[in-house]
C-alpha cells in the first residue's frame, strides 16, 4: 500500500476526500457518529454482575474509525446535545437530564470519553487499528482513559473514603473486556473488507 493509503483512518478509506463532497461526507458522519453514540448508550445488555451498556464500544470505535479531529468534533457535538438536556446518555432520563446529570457521578467517565476519542484517534492515524493485537492494546488504553478521571471526579464528589472502586470500576470490568475484544475484532476485519473491495 501506498504511504498515504497507510495513513488514512476508515472514514477516509471510501468516498470523497476533498472540496465541498469532502465536507458533506464529513457532516454526514458526524450526524450518523452522534446518532450511533446516543443509540448505543441506551443499549443494555443483560450481564453479570451489572448488564453491560454499549456506550464506550460506541465512543472507542468512533474515536478510531473517524479519526482525532472528527471523532472530535463527533464526540463534542454528542455532549452539546446532551447538554441541552436531550436524554442521549446512559443513566439520563427525563427527570435526570443535561447539564446536572452531565456534573454528577458521570462526569469524569464523559471527560474520559473525549480523552479517549483523540488516543483513540491518534493511534488508529498510525494504522494501529489494522491489527487485532494493536487495537486491543489500544482499546485497553482508550478504557483506562475513560476510567481515570472517571473515579477520579467520583473521589472528589462522593469522598475518597467511599468504596470508590466498587462503584465505579470493579462491576464494569467483564463487561469492558467482551467490548474490548468485538471493537479489537470490528476495525481489522471493516479494513479488510475495505482492502477487497479496492483490490
Amino acid at each position: 500500500m501506498e504511504t498515504t493509503w497507510n495513513n488514512k483512518v476508515l472514514s477516509e478509506a471510501f468516498g470523497a476526500n476533498e472540496g465541498t463532497a469532502l465536507r458533506i461526507k464529513q457532516a454526514a458522519l458526524v450526524v450518523l457518529g452522534i446518532a450511533f453514540l446516543a443509540i448505543a448508550a441506551k443499549i443494555k445488555v443483560p450481564m453479570w454482575p451489572v448488564p453491560i451498556t454499549m456506550g464506550t464500544f460506541a465512543v472507542l470505535t468512533v474515536g478510531a474509525a473517524y479519526g482525532a479531529r472528527l471523532g472530535l468534533v463527533t464526540i463534542l457535538g454528542y455532549m452539546i446535545i446532551g447538554a441541552l438536556g436531550f436524554d442521549v446518555f446512559a443513566g439520563s432520563s427525563a427527570e435526570k437530564f443535561g447539564l446536572e446529570y452531565m456534573m454528577g457521578g458521570t462526569g469524569g467517565y464523559l471527560v474520559g470519553y473525549v480523552l479517549a476519542t483523540l488516543a483513540l484517534g491518534a493511534l488508529a492515524r498510525r494504522g494501529w487499528d489494522r491489527s487485532v493485537l494493536l487495537m486491543a492494546l489500544a482499546m485497553l488504553l482508550g478504557n483506562v482513559l475513560i476510567y481515570v478521571p472517571g473515579l477520579a471526579w467520583l473521589g472528589q464528589l462522593y469522598g475518597w473514603d467511599k468504596p470508590i472502586l466498587e462503584w465505579g470500576l470493579t462491576p464494569f470490568l467483564i463487561g469492558d473486556a467482551l467490548k474490548l475484544a468485538l471493537a479489537a475484532l470490528v476495525l481489522p476485519l471493516a479494513w479488510t473488507l475495505v482492502g477487497r473491495a479496492r483490490g
